[in-house]
């Protein structure tokens, strides 16, 4: 067995299969070029959508550090994540496959997640919901979740997804800080073979946070929960209304007003709201999911964290369903009811690209390669790790046991408060187990001092991003 230290020596090149399929043949020229011609290289980028209006200005840096994109563009992240794909195949193309922990299946081909968004988007609006408002949403991991995401954001709503996980306290706090109307839940989920109750900790929240006038709640699990009448409705009887009907148009948004606001989790003070928009947003998540990802029309993409973090958002919602992507879900426990879970729903479902955490890495290694290996892995060519830092070992074990040593792995660093990946490989790029590799096009990074200065090679800093 290699010793730690020549792990993190050794280098990974990309195989020929690996450079032949990629989007991106050569890293560095694209990538000087986007340094060299910024806007224009955004632009480009920004033209593969569909916009109501084109922007007068790709970057108006006139009240930095406060930057805007795509100044005067008109455009609505829903019109380019569906309303678009129902002129063309991909309407018919599976958008999601879900599949609940005591394992019912559900998908959503593109025609008909857009029929339920729309759907939903005018129970919104019978509910007053209006534009520029915040929706919170408390939800497990079910279809609902991202159908309510994406009705929001149609009618020009705001929404706040908070972790299906969080207490009473913590959501109560996100209500009230965002000052929400109207609040998306469920009666509960499953977790480890069990029913978790989320409305009963919605009740409290309310309680709390009297800002709440509508409680739409979706039946998961069946177990009975507190409905209190003029505020509490049930999502299958409004859905089952004709004021749910199918047609919804989509709102014109300007490109720097709000999508979605997401909370940090706390840790370290009050939660802070993060604004993203949808100009900007929706240009880069597209970007950074087609290129890092190297996305081809008949893959099927599994990014295994929650809605309720920015990694759901940008690379289970909107980065998939804009490029047209088929994306798995998943509600429950990586190792429930037997540690083959994950293994065995790649295998059943041809899954092409896993892209989770190194927590979720180090669960399942643990229980040692004969789970995995007792599953056909072969559909697997891309794998990747985002949340923390991958320690090599974990890497390794990733590369060999669940990509069988063909699948690059892609490590990406960033944050809520990017909203997309900022220093991460392509497919093509030379890998070491534990680095981010590279930056990603139109990103300047640099390691500074405490004052300021730049560091020499090998010694350590504060990363710093250099340009908006």
């Amino acid at each position: 067995m290699e010793k730690p230290s020549n792990t993190l020596k050794k280098i990974y090149h990309p195989s020929k299969e690996v450079k032949k399929r990629a989007n991106v043949k050569d890293y560095e020229p694209l990538y000087q070029e986007s340094i060299s011609n910024r806007e224009d290289f955004w632009a480009k980028e920004a033209k593969r959508l569909e916009w109501f209006r084109k922007w007068d200005k790709v970057l108006d840096a006139s009240n930095h550090p406060f930057y805007e994109w795509f100044q005067g563009g008109r455009i609505n992240i829903v019109h380019n994540a569906l309303d678009r794909h129902q002129k063309n195949a991909t309407r018919n193309k599976l958008a999601i496959i879900w599949e609940g922990e005591p394992g019912d299946l559900r998908t959503f081909s593109y025609h008909a997640l857009h029929r339920e968004v729309s759907r939903f988007a005018n129970v919104l609006k019978s509910m007053g919901a209006r534009p520029g408002e915040v929706i919170t949403i408390y939800m497990p991991q079910i279809p609902e979740t991202v159908i309510a995401m994406l009705a929001c954001a149609k009618i020009g709503a705001i929404h706040s997804v908070v972790y299906g996980g969080f207490s009473v306290e913590a959501l109560a706090e996100r209500i009230e800080d965002a000052n929400s109307r109207i609040l998306v839940t469920a009666d509960g989920g499953f977790r480890r073979g069990k029913a978790v109750g989320l409305k009963s900790i919605a009740n409290e929240a309310m309680k709390r946070s009297p800002t709440i006038e509508v409680c739409i709640t979706v039946k998961r699990t069946g177990e009975e929960c507190y409905m209190e009448n003029d505020r509490d409705f049930w999502y299958h009887d409004l859905m089952s209304m004709p004021l749910a009907c199918t047609d919804c148009a989509t709102v014109e948004t300007d490109a720097e007003d709000p999508l979605f606001i997401l909370y940090t989790s706390g840790t370290t003070g009050k939660p802070k709201g993060l604004v993203h928009t949808h100009g900007g947003y929706a240009v880069y998540t597209a970007s950074t999911f087609r290129y890092v990802f190297d996305i081809k029309p008949e893959d099927r993409f599994w990014c295994a964290a929650d809605p309720g973090w920015v990694t759901g958002h940008s690379y289970m919602v909107y980065g998939p369903l804009i490029n047209g992507a088929t994306m798995m879900m998943y509600e429950g426990a990586p190792n429930h009811p037997y540690p083959n879970r994950w293994w065995q729903m790649i295998e059943k479902y041809g899954i092409n690209i896993l892209y989770t955490s190194p927590t979720a890495i180090r669960g399942l290694m643990r229980f040692g390669p004969s789970w995995a290996d007792r599953h056909n892995l072969s559909s697997l060519r891309l794998l990747g790790s985002v949340g923390e830092p991958i320690n090599p070992e974990a890497w390794k074990w990733y590369y060999e046991v669940i990509g069988k040593g063909r699948c690059p792995i892609m490590d990406t660093w960033w944050q809520t408060e990017t909203g997309g990946h900022m220093i991460t490989p392509l497919p093509v790029i030379p890998l070491k187990p534990g680095s981010a590799t590279k930056p990603f096009f139109g990103n300047e990074m640099a390691i500074v001092d405490d004052k300021g200065n730049e560091v020499k090679t090998g010694e350590e800093g504060n990363l710093v991003i250099k340009n908006p």
